[in-house]
């Protein structure tokens, strides 16, 4: 009988580890599509499936090799929601790069992320009666006037960021809008925390409900997480942007009071909240390679893939191919100069983490800037 028990102890051993393997070796995000322990085994097949794919996606060019050559002598205005915001600055430095190679000038005028700041920013871009504007990481529609006073003016707008999609936006009075889709950006993020933590999390998602763009973003990452019942939402810290430096390492330090254990996974709808929280992490004693394991979604900024691959209180992001958007800004203000439709070109989403981003301090596809220069003549 003895003998009996323990094999059956033996057997159950030796499936249970078996089930263990299948389920992902350990919970890594490219092996998550195993059973789940936590009763969502549906979900996390899809997480696992759709995280596989976003490392591995083909990062060759595949957007506009047509289009008008360049049109000469054109100046724009880069209207920032704040440049303290490293998406916004990098897309910023990406419209620069990209205006020296065609022949434009650019100058930006810093919003300071505060309503009343990007309304003057956006006042003193039309003023100046430039070729074309850009609406950079802020809802037109907090700058209402100024956009009709710019439409009156027949200035082009050009977003980004600016509302929820890709694409022309006459809501918003934009000739394009340019981003990835926040719907694939949030739902790869919280895929990757399902299929990391194998179907068991205790999240913090890390928003600004301030920027219209970012509180959707957030909201469909709670949606995507909440399809897996073992991972739990443990708190919703709305911080402004330009107040992160400040009450981002506060609210770090409370949470950790109070979920010292649960607390195992975040998101943040930007980068550089991990920045800000990694003092009071530390300081918490967590570890800088986790938990809680972070993913910044969307950005991507050098910072960023500095902590990523340093293993510094940042794991992965799903990074906006930012010097990419600035050149296609161009593009698209040369289409509109040349009376042309926009481009339609969405970037496709990716997840950059230690193990593929192989040192890199970016993400862009690659070819994106040989691309252009054959389009534009240059």
């Amino acid at each position: 009988m003895y003998s009996n028990r323990k094999a059956t102890r033996t057997t159950t051993a030796l499936l249970t580890a078996a089930a263990a393997l299948v389920a992902g070796c350990g919970g890594g995000p490219s092996a998550g599509a195993g059973p789940s322990r936590t009763g969502c085994p549906a979900a996390l097949a899809k997480a696992g499936a759709a995280v596989r794919k976003a490392e591995n996606a083909d990062a060759s060019w595949n957007g506009p090799t047509i289009g008008p050559a360049a049109v000469p002598g054109r100046t724009i205005v880069y209207v920032a929601q704040t440049m303290t915001n490293p998406g916004v600055a990098g897309v910023a430095k990406g419209v620069q790069d990209a205006a020296k190679t065609i022949g434009w000038t650019v100058r930006v005028i810093d919003g300071e992320g505060t309503p009343a700041g990007i309304q003057a920013a956006l006042s003193q871009a039309v003023t100046l009666g430039p070729s074309g504007i850009v609406i950079g990481g802020f809802d037109p529609q907090l700058t209402s006037q100024q956009v009709a006073r710019a439409r009156s003016a027949h200035i082009p707008l050009i977003g980004w960021h600016a509302v929820d999609s890709p694409g022309p936006s006459e809501r918003g009075g934009l000739f394009t809008n340019v981003t990835t889709k926040v719907e694939d950006v949030a739902r790869i993020s919280a895929d990757w925390i399902v299929a990391q933590s194998d179907g068991d999390a205790g999240v913090v998602v890390f928003t600004d409900d301030s920027i219209p763009f970012a509180r959707n973003k957030s909201e469909l990452i709670k949606r995507e997480l909440a399809t897996c019942s073992g991972v739990k939402l443990l708190a919703y810290e709305n911080i402004p942007i330009p107040d992160a430096s400040s009450r981002t390492p506060q609210e770090v330090s409370s949470l950790l009071s109070r979920f010292p254990d649960e607390w195992t996974y975040s998101v943040a709808i930007n980068d550089l909240y991990f920045a800000d929280a990694a003092a009071a992490l530390r300081a918490g004693g967590k570890p800088g390679s986790g938990p809680p394991f972070n993913i910044g979604a969307g950005d991507g900024d050098p910072s960023a893939f500095q902590r990523i691959n340093n293993k510094q209180f940042q794991a992965a992001t799903v990074p906006e191919p930012l010097s990419q958007q600035g050149w296609q800004i161009i593009d698209e203000f040369n289409r509109a100069f040349a009376g042309r439709p926009a481009s339609g070109y969405v970037a496709p989403v990716h997840i950059a983490m230690a193990k593929n981003s192989s040192g890199a301090s970016s993400w862009n596809p690659a070819g994106y800037r040989e691309a252009y220069r054959t389009i534009w003549r240059k």
